[in-house]
């Protein structure tokens, strides 16, 4: 049985992978990592990561292609904003039996492929709050409405950032099949911020895969992961949750945030962006607010422009 972690990137986000990629050799430089490319623009990223950090690139890059269109074209051209965010379903078909997938835009703190070790009971994991926060960015009211999904099993929604499984759980025919539904009855869903995959594949795994865990749900609870979330304390070096008995988190996840200077955790990202290096760059001087006028005329043209259209 060979276990491994997929990522997904181009050479956009070569410093986001860098620092993800640094955080995750720090605790564990053995677990074989695959890079699922984004789109075309990724042979740079593939060098540098192949280099640094022994990261292969997925080698059926036909099928990919051949799969994420094929899923785009279910729905029809202009549905999703990002239909590329698809490409990451080739996890269930490359070449780890149990896989973890994370985003560019996380760092871990820990020895991250270990949590596979509940697939002795489970055949999905993810490990967030996403739940706590209600349906939004998921589903519609219209799935409790309709009794798509009961109240239980709508508290094991997930961020598509960071999740688990088998190989052997989902076929290239589910895919289609789920997509196929999905497309019946975009009614059930909520793409409001711009979301693609996520709502698609919490559908799947819902109706799917019935031994699911959720790792927050753990003996003793778990620390939050969002970067979004303002509580987060360094203890010793360490970010803890304060609201979840100080323990140390497991991984940080700036999910619709911009990773920048002033952002949330900018020095945690940064100490693992610049990990070793032992001159890393000065931060540029923050931007200057907005003058309250050049703010106010924005916000009318922005409304009038609303107006017209």
């Amino acid at each position: 049985m060979v276990r491994g972690i997929y990522i997904t990137a181009n050479d956009r986000v070569t410093e986001q992978a860098i620092a993800l990629l640094n955080s995750i050799r720090l605790y564990d430089p053995d677990t074989p990592i695959t890079l699922i490319p984004y789109d075309e623009n990724y042979h740079a990223i593939a060098q540098l990561l192949k280099e640094d950090y022994g990261v292969k690139v997925y080698e059926d890059l036909d099928f990919i292609e051949r799969l994420s269109q094929k899923l785009y074209d279910i729905f029809g051209e202009g549905f999703f904003a990002r239909p590329n965010q698809f490409r990451k379903q080739a996890c269930w078909f490359g070449e780890f039996d149990e896989f973890l997938y994370i985003d560019t835009d996380i760092v871990v703190f820990e020895k991250i492929i270990d949590n596979l070790d509940y697939f002795k009971d489970y055949d999905f994991l993810c490990c967030d709050y996403q739940h706590s926060g209600g349906i939004t960015n998921i589903f519609s009211p219209k799935v409790i409405e309709e009794g798509v999904f009961s109240e239980q099993e709508l508290r094991d929604m997930f961020n598509g950032g960071w999740w688990a499984s088998k190989k052997s759980q989902i076929s290239e025919q589910d895919l289609y099949d789920t997509f196929a539904e999905c497309a019946a009855h975009p009614e059930y869903f909520d793409f409001s911020q711009k979301t693609s995959d996520q709502p698609i594949i919490n559908y799947m795994i819902l109706k799917r895969i019935p031994r699911r865990f959720n790792i927050v749900r753990r003996p003793g609870g778990a620390p939050g992961s969002w970067g979004g979330s303002r509580h987060f304390q360094k203890q010793n070096g360490t970010l803890v949750d304060p609201r979840n008995g100080n323990q140390p988190l497991q991984y940080l996840h700036w999910a619709g945030i911009r990773i920048e200077p002033g952002c949330p955790y900018w020095e945690t990202w940064k100490h693992y962006r610049y990990l070793g290096d032992p001159n890393p760059p000065e931060d540029p001087p923050p931007k200057k607010p907005d003058n309250q006028w050049k703010t106010l005329l924005r916000k009318v043209k922005t409304k009038l422009k609303g107006m017209a259209s």
